[in-house]
């Protein structure tokens, strides 16, 4: 008798355990190493681009197996944008008033829309507030995510101005090398458990 209450004790602690272990949401860090965030322009001259160094971030989900996401958000630190040009870098941080505003941050506000492609794969839309340099815009952020054991993969891009956020196109040589206004940020961010 002693040994069937003991055993359906533990299956009664099992069942516990379980759902709660089932309840609670699932969490992704970003990988540094795995991760890339680029920042893409144009000058009167040339081209160019800058990576972000140092991101930082995290996505949970409600339901995993359903794409469900519940929580996401995104820092870049600002000194960390580096295009492998001292000169320019120092332009950047000067245009983005690095000293005051140390980081770039999205945070997602809802998820618009999810669309499972198979394959673990998805096309998801999120609207979520973008701050840089110190001004908030609220944008909509279209991404592609893949979801597999341990691992969540996010990859995008979206266009943005820098006059909407308060930033002057840096300029260069004392004016005779000119920014355009428009720069293009492209994710390719892998977040693990």
């Amino acid at each position: 008798m002693k040994y069937k209450s003991s055993i359906s004790k533990l299956l009664i602690l099992f069942c516990l355990i379980m759902g709660v272990h089932l309840g609670v949401a699932q969490e992704y860090k970003v990988a540094k190493q795995t991760s890339a965030l680029i920042v893409e322009g144009t000058s009167n001259i040339h081209d160019w681009e800058i990576k972000a160094e140092n991101q930082s971030g995290v996505i949970t989900f409600k339901s995993i197996d359903n794409a469900e996401i519940a929580k996401l958000n995104f820092s870049v630190e600002t000194e960390s944008l580096k295009s492998g040009k001292s000169g320019m870098d120092k332009n950047t941080y000067k245009a983005l008033n690095a000293k005051k505003y140390k980081t770039i941050k999205f945070n997602l506000i809802k998820v618009k829309e999810t669309t499972a492609k198979g394959n673990n794969k998805y096309d998801v839309k999120l609207e979520g507030d973008l701050t840089i340099s110190g001004t908030t815009k609220r944008i909509t952020l279209p991404l592609q995510m893949e979801i597999n054991a341990g691992t969540v993969k996010l990859t995008g891009s979206k266009k943005i101005k820098m006059t909407d956020y308060n930033i002057e196109p840096p300029t260069a040589l004392f004016g005779t090398i000119t920014t355009g206004d428009e720069v293009t940020i492209k994710i390719k961010t892998t977040l693990t458990e």
